[in-house]
């Protein structure tokens, strides 16, 4: 606990004991005493104190008593997104396999979602179903060069494969929803065109010949070295091999044959974008939150699974922290799908260490720390909270907390690139559940 935090605990217990005082010594009509009680509730720090629950761990594998007011918060939700103000920090990671055992052992969830590409998540599944392999080569095959190639994604892996070896009928599954290069291989694209040469063999010609010059997308940087007028091309032919695909019938596995190619097509139309234009980030941005809802929401209509999503806070919150950039999330794509199926919770921190890159194009993930929030910050207010770490229902929250709450005031939002200037964030609008941590370090290299 740091310093500035025992300071305002004194005072928060000072200005306690004289608001009681008063109430037994002073007159009821007191103005003084008026004046302190309301400031008092008007207090947010007061009111969120009223709302919060203590979190006793952020470590998988411990008593789970204190998330029983987490379940009821979720309630029968079907998606639950869970994200993390950095792409790098050992409790966010650890808080996710935390969360994902408890909601699988109390709540029936069965799988785990991340923006990871669709490809690599099915080699990901077929590990955790039983395959070949092991944990950490899995990881460093399909998490390489990405945030998540740390050693608490392993032991999430792991443990999903052990509880699918001990419980057989009820197995989880592991969703990669985003877009894809590195993955998208020649063997990805088998997936597709086995499945259409053993069934409708007539349609095998056309599909060969849309999906030249596609095949494979496995150097997301070399593709894009293709002309833009190109890459427009061969988004919109992979485009019509998924409506191709789409317009046949089949057997069971058709739907899975039918999804692959519209993950073919959705990566095809992300890399067409032509970045060079000032639309087009935000354009990029919005294809790539579509794609990751349509591919949540695809998986859970299909399979009735009930999903904990994990992606960054700016992509599981109803609104952008950068609306230039991020136009729609895809936790607003999500709740226009599932409605109230779909729930939001955001990770905050005070203060720590996290993963993160200075260069936009390639580099390394390297270490970086920040203090404590600066006055003003959603982060500081939520820190003077009893409880170091903690959780609270942003809907039912009291009234002073729900107006501090839906005011939008700097936050931090750390991704990909680092230094970044905070966002102006309402954490009322933007969330249902907010999970807040007082420290961080980086995650694990995996070894």
């Amino acid at each position: 606990m740091t310093q500035r935090r025992k300071r305002w605990g004194r005072r928060g217990l000072v200005a306690a004991a004289v608001v009681v005082t008063g109430a037994v010594l002073a007159p009821a009509t007191s103005p003084a005493l008026a004046a302190e009680t309301t400031s008092a509730w008007r207090d947010p720090v007061r009111s969120l104190d009223r709302a919060a629950h203590p979190l006793r761990s952020t470590e998988p594998g411990r008593s789970t008593a204190d998330l029983r007011a987490l379940g009821g918060m979720i309630g029968g939700a079907k998606v639950v997104g869970l994200g993390e103000a950095t792409h790098g920090s050992h409790e966010f990671f650890t808080m996710k396999e935390r969360v994902f055992r408890y909601l699988v052992e109390e709540k029936g969830f069965r799988a785990f979602a991340l923006e990871l590409s669709w490809s690599a998540g099915l080699e990901i599944d077929e590990y955790v179903q039983g395959g070949k392999g092991d944990a950490r080569e899995i990881a460093k095959r399909t998490l390489a060069g990405s945030p998540w190639d740390r050693e608490e994604f392993v032991s999430l892996i792991r443990w999903m494969r052990d509880h699918n070896r001990a419980h057989p009928g009820r197995t989880v599954h592991f969703v990669g929803d985003d877009l894809g290069a590195p993955s998208v291989n020649d063997g990805f694209f088998a997936r597709i065109t086995d499945y259409i040469g053993r069934h409708h063999p007539e349609a095998l010609p056309r599909l060969n010949e849309l999906y030249t010059g596609l095949r494979p997308i496995d150097d997301a940087f070399a593709y894009l070295r293709k002309p833009v007028d190109e890459r427009q091309r061969l988004a919109t032919q992979a485009e019509q091999a998924f409506e191709l695909v789409k317009g046949l019938t089949g057997a069971d596995a058709y739907g899975w044959t039918e999804q692959h190619a519209r993950f073919v097509a959705q990566t095809a139309r992300f890399l067409a974008v032509d970045l060079a234009d000032p639309k087009g980030l935000p354009a990029a941005q919005i294809l790539r939150d579509q794609a990751m809802a349509q591919n949540v929401a695809w998986w859970q209509r299909r399979t009735g699974h009930k999903i904990l999503l994990s992606a960054h806070n700016a992509h599981v919150a109803y609104i952008p922290d950068m609306p230039a950039v991020y136009p729609k999330t895809q936790g607003a794509f999500l709740r226009e799908t599932l409605g109230r199926g779909y729930l939001p919770i955001g990770f905050s921190f005070d203060e720590g260490s996290f993963l993160s890159k200075d260069t936009a194009v390639g580099g390394e993930w390297k270490r970086f720390s920040v203090p404590a929030a600066p006055s003003g910050t959603n982060e500081d207010t939520l820190d003077q909270v009893r409880f170091e770490d903690f959780y609270l229902d942003l809907r039912t929250a009291p009234p002073a907390a729900r107006a501090w709450l839906d005011t939008a005031r700097p936050t931090r939002t750390i991704g990909t690139l680092f230094p970044v200037d905070p966002a102006a964030i309402s954490l009322g609008r933007s969330y249902d559940v907010v999970i807040h941590l007082h420290d961080v370090r980086q995650a694990d290299l995996r070894r």
